[in-house]
C-alpha cells in the first residue's frame, strides 16, 4: 500500500458528520478513557473536559492563580491554615441546577478520595464545610504551599459537580463549562456545545484565565492515534487544530498556506516512570543500572531529530525557572553500560525481563523506548517492550503488576508539587523516608528561598534513589488552520475564545 493511500484510508477511518458551520474540529493523539477529570492525569482528558468541567482557580498566562467558580483568591487566616473562599453566585450547571456550597464541598471531598493530587493532599487536609449557601472553607492540619495550585490545575482536578451526581463513579457529566457534552462516540468523536446559561466572568481573556468567550456553536474533539494522519488532515483542512505533532512536519506546516505550526517552547520533559511497588525496580541496585545505561544524547535525537526540539539537560527544570539547581545532576546521561552491568551483579540479577509500557500515540515515547532498549540489553538487562494504544497504557498503568516502567511525559508546572511523581500516593509509590521529609518540608514552607533549597534536595533525592527519570527537555509542536485566532500555545488547548477563519 502506498503511503499516500494509508494516509487516505486513516483520514477516512475518523471522518465525522458535518453539523454547524460554525464548528472547530480538533484532532487530539487519541479517545480520553474518561471524561472525569478528578480520575486522570492525561493531557488528552485535560485537553477536553476543561471545557465542560470547571475548578474553584485556574491559571493565567502567566501561570499565576486566579479565581475561575471563586469569586477571588481566598482569605487567608494568619497561621496558614484556614482558606475561606467566597463562591460566585448564579453559576448554573448543565442539568439546570444552580452551583452552591453543598455542591462544591462535596465535591472536593470526592476529590481528595478519588483524585490523585487530591489524596497527596488529604492527609493535609483537617475539615472542607460549607460557611452559608455560598462560602466555603478549607482548613489545613498544618501550612500547605501548593494548595492553590492543586486547586487549580484542571490534570487531575478538582472539578466542581452537582452534590446530586456524585458517587466512586458520576452518575452524569455534569459541569459548569462554557460548553456542554452534546455526543459521544468513542473513538469517533466527542461533540461539544454552547451551554446557553454559562456565565462568564467579567475580566478580559488572560491565558485560561479571565473572560471564556463561546465564539464556536461547536467544537468537535476527533481522536486520531497517527500522528502523520493529524499532520495531513491539519494541511488538507480537515482540521482546524491538531496536537501532538512530530517535529519533522514543522516545514511543511510552516511552508503551507492551509496551516501554520503552533511551536511551545520550552514545552516539558519526556520521563521514565518506574515501579516502586512492585517488581524488578524495587531493588535500588536495579534503579541504579537502569539509570548508568540510558544513552540520553541517543534517546532525544531518536524522539525529536532536530536540536531546535530539544535539549539534554539534567536538572527538573530549565534555564531561567526559580526552581532550577544542579543537585544530583553528575548522575544524569552516564551511557556506562559497563558500570550498569557491576551494578546487576550487586543486585543479583538473573534475567528477568525488564517492562517497559509504551505507546505509539505519542511517537517519541515509542522512539526513546527503542534505543533505551538496546542500551539496557547491552547492560545485560532482558527487555520485554510492551506496546499498546494510549488508553490501555493509561489503564495498565494503575496495577503495578503489569508494567516496571511507563514511558510519559509533562509540562513544566509552575509548582513542583503538581508533580504527582514526588508523592508516595502517586502510582510509582516512591515512598522513600528521606525524600518523604524533604516533600512534606518542601510543601510546608512559605518562604521562597527555604522552598528553593528543600527543591534541591528533592531533586538530589530523585537522582541518588532513582524515584523517576528525566529523560531531557524537549519543544512540543501543534499546528492550527491559517488565521485562526484566541488559541493560546498551551500543553493543555483551550478553544473558548477561539475562530477559525
Amino acid at each position: 500500500m502506498t503511503s499516500a493511500a494509508a494516509i487516505a484510508i486513516g483520514l477516512s477511518a475518523y471522518s465525522v458528520p458535518a453539523w454547524a458551520d460554525n464548528t472547530l474540529d480538533v484532532a487530539i493523539i487519541g479517545e480520553a478513557d474518561t471524561l472525569d477529570p478528578m480520575l486522570s492525569t492525561k493531557d488528552v482528558v485535560s485537553i477536553v473536559t476543561q471545557h465542560f468541567v470547571e475548578t474553584l482557580y485556574t491559571f493565567d498566562a502567566n501561570w499565576n492563580v486566579a479565581p475561575l467558580l471563586a469569586v477571588d483568591l481566598p482569605e487567608i487566616s494568619d497561621d496558614g491554615r484556614t482558606y475561606r473562599i467566597a463562591l460566585r453566585q448564579g453559576i448554573t450547571f448543565h442539568d439546570g441546577s444552580s452551583m452552591d456550597s453543598a455542591d462544591v464541598v462535596a465535591s472536593l471531598q470526592r476529590w481528595t478520595e478519588m483524585a490523585s493530587r487530591g489524596k497527596a493532599v488529604a492527609d493535609r487536609i483537617e475539615a472542607i464545610e460549607a460557611v452559608d449557601a455560598n462560602t466555603v472553607e478549607i482548613r489545613m492540619t498544618e501550612p500547605y504551599s501548593p494548595l492553590l495550585s492543586l486547586l487549580a490545575f484542571s490534570n487531575s482536578a478538582a472539578a466542581i459537580y452537582p452534590e446530586e451526581v456524585l458517587g466512586e463513579a458520576l452518575s452524569a457529566i455534569v459541569g459548569t463549562g462554557p460548553y456542554k457534552i452534546i455526543e459521544h462516540v468513542p473513538d469517533q468523536y466527542l461533540q461539544l456545545g454552547r451551554f446557553e446559561g454559562y456565565q462568564a466572568r467579567d475580566e478580559e481573556p488572560n491565558g485560561p484565565a479571565g473572560g471564556r468567550l463561546q465564539l464556536a456553536d461547536e467544537i468537535r474533539f476527533i481522536p486520531v492515534p497517527d500522528p502523520n494522519t493529524r499532520v495531513e488532515g491539519l494541511l488538507s483542512g480537515q482540521y482546524d487544530f491538531a496536537d501532538g505533532l512530530p517535529a519533522e512536519s514543522y516545514a511543511r506546516i510552516a511552508e503551507s498556506e492551509a496551516a501554520e505550526p503552533v511551536l511551545l517552547r520550552p514545552f516539558g520533559w519526556p520521563i521514565f516512570a518506574i515501579n516502586h511497588k512492585d517488581g524488578l525496580l524495587t531493588d535500588l541496585n536495579v534503579r541504579k543500572a537502569l539509570q548508568a545505561a540510558l544513552p540520553h544524547d541517543d534517546m532525544m535525537f531518536a524522539a525529536f531529530g532536530d536540536d531546535n526540539f530539544f535539549i539534554v539537560d539534567a536538572p527538573m527544570y530549565p534555564e531561567g525557572w526559580t526552581w532550577r539547581n544542579d543537585a544530583g545532576t553528575e548522575l544524569y546521561n552516564q551511557n556506562d553500560q559497563a558500570r550498569a552491568a557491576e551494578l546487576l551483579d550487586a543486585a543479583g540479577y538473573e534475567g528477568t525481563p525488564l517492562r517497559i509500557l509504551t505507546s505509539r500515540q505519542y511517537e517519541f515515547h515509542f522512539k526513546m523506548a527503542e534505543v533505551a532498549k538496546m542500551a539496557l540489553e547491552a547492560a545485560g538487562f532482558a527487555v520485554q517492550m510492551d506496546v499498546v494504544d494510549w488508553a490501555t497504557l493509561g489503564q495498565r498503568r494503575n496495577d503495578p503488576a503489569l508494567w516496571d516502567i511507563y514511558i510519559t511525559h509533562s509540562p513544566f508546572l509552575p509548582e513542583p508539587a503538581l508533580t504527582s511523581l514526588y508523592s508516595a500516593t502517586s502510582r510509582l509509590g516512591w515512598a522513600e523516608p528521606d525524600k518523604e521529609a524533604t516533600l512534606a518540608a518542601f510543601t510546608t514552607a512559605t518562604d521562597q528561598a527555604e522552598r528553593e533549597a528543600l527543591f534541591a534536595d528533592l531533586q538530589k533525592a530523585v537522582f541518588e534513589d532513582v524515584g523517576f527519570i528525566k529523560i531531557g527537555g524537549f519543544n512540543a509542536l501543534q499546528g492550527q488552520r491559517a488565521g485562526m485566532t484566541g488559541v493560546n500555545p498551551s500543553p493543555w488547548p483551550y478553544f473558548w475564545n477561539a475562530k477559525a477563519e
